[in-house]
């Protein structure tokens, strides 16, 4: 008997350590699995002005929150964007860049989109500044496109821009009247108006026939990277190489340094292609004075403090017009 109870003895101890050695390995890999919090914002993002807004440095790009995603051809990529960029997830980005120091927003009119920054800002207090282009045709439809303008403004819009595919169509038909009239239209709504563009010939022709824009947003980055276009094909049109926004980068560097107006650089990864810190230092360097960047919420924190952290050292002979 005395055998056998010792070993019962011996075996409830046994299990007893084993129990409390596999709940403590439990935990430990529970807790290994949560997501780390994301660090919290250690100063806030450097601002410059456009119009009467101050506007961060960089600022939050609304394709991924559309579900419009520059996948090139992996097309399984928008339904993925699709299904984690929910309507909560948005709500939550938005809040994530607004810790960070990213103020302002840029976004197409898609309806859905449009409607869930009108819960963040005013369900959630959210104080993101929107800056808003209209994906109508002036041209096509003016009294479409007065209306569409009347209603951004009408919904606290804080800056409006003529689509850069609108704006490119309309300097490739010999139309700058259409971008200045529908630049004058915004800025009559009492708001900053500017001008996107994914061709440098939308900048030279507005310079060149003093469109009054307030700003411009036009592609820039770099062709170091593996899908970008080589020499032999730098007279192709854009639509011909999905790889890149930005046909001759140097083009757009000598041309911005003739230009008085703020420059908001966009597609400065070339939509994931180069790293964030290579394509920001590169659009700060080389004159840009504000970059959008489209990031999902868990790449926010990490690109705001890349920004910070670029900032001061960045060397650039365009003078800062923001």
């Amino acid at each position: 008997m005395e055998s056998r109870s010792t070993r019962r003895v011996f075996m409830g101890q046994a299990l007893g350590v084993s129990t409390a050695l596999g709940l403590a390995q439990s935990a430990a890999l529970a807790q290994a699995a949560e997501p780390a919090a994301a660090p919290a914002s250690s100063a806030e993002m450097p601002q410059g002005k456009i119009g009467n807004l101050s506007v961060s440095r960089m600022l939050l790009g609304g394709n991924l929150l559309t579900h419009y995603t520059h996948s090139r051809d992996l097309k399984y990529v928008y339904n993925l964007a699709a299904h984690y960029n929910t309507d909560e997830k948005i709500l939550e980005t938005l809040a994530v860049a607004e810790e960070h120091g990213i103020n302002t927003l840029s976004i197409h009119t898609v309806p859905q989109a449009l409607s869930v920054l009108r819960k963040h800002r005013r369900e959630r207090g959210g104080k993101m500044q929107w800056i808003i282009c209209s994906t109508v045709m002036p041209d096509q439809d003016w009294e479409g496109y007065k209306r569409n303008i009347r209603e951004l403004a009408d919904d606290g819009t804080d800056a409006i821009y003529l689509w850069g595919v609108t704006a490119d169509r309309l300097v490739a038909e010999g139309k700058v009247d259409w971008i200045a009239k529908a630049v004058e239209f915004a800025q009559e709504q009492g708001i900053p108006s500017g001008v996107g563009g994914h061709d440098i010939r939308v900048i030279v022709e507005c310079e060149k026939q003093k469109v009054p824009t307030d700003f411009y947003i036009k592609t820039f980055h770099h062709h170091r990277y593996p899908s970008a276009p080589r020499p032999d094909e730098l007279t192709a049109t854009i639509r011909e190489i999905p790889g890149y926004w930005c046909l001759n980068p140097d083009e757009v560097i000598a041309c911005m340094k003739t230009v008085e107006k703020p420059w908001i650089a966009f597609k400065v990864m070339a939509a994931g292609a180069i790293p964030p810190q290579d394509a920001f230092s590169y659009a700060f360097n080389s004159g840009a004075d504000h970059v959008l960047a489209g990031m999902f919420d868990f790449e926010i924190a990490d690109d705001a403090a890349l920004i910070r952290e670029i900032l001061p050292g960045v060397q650039r002979e365009r003078p800062w017009r923001s």
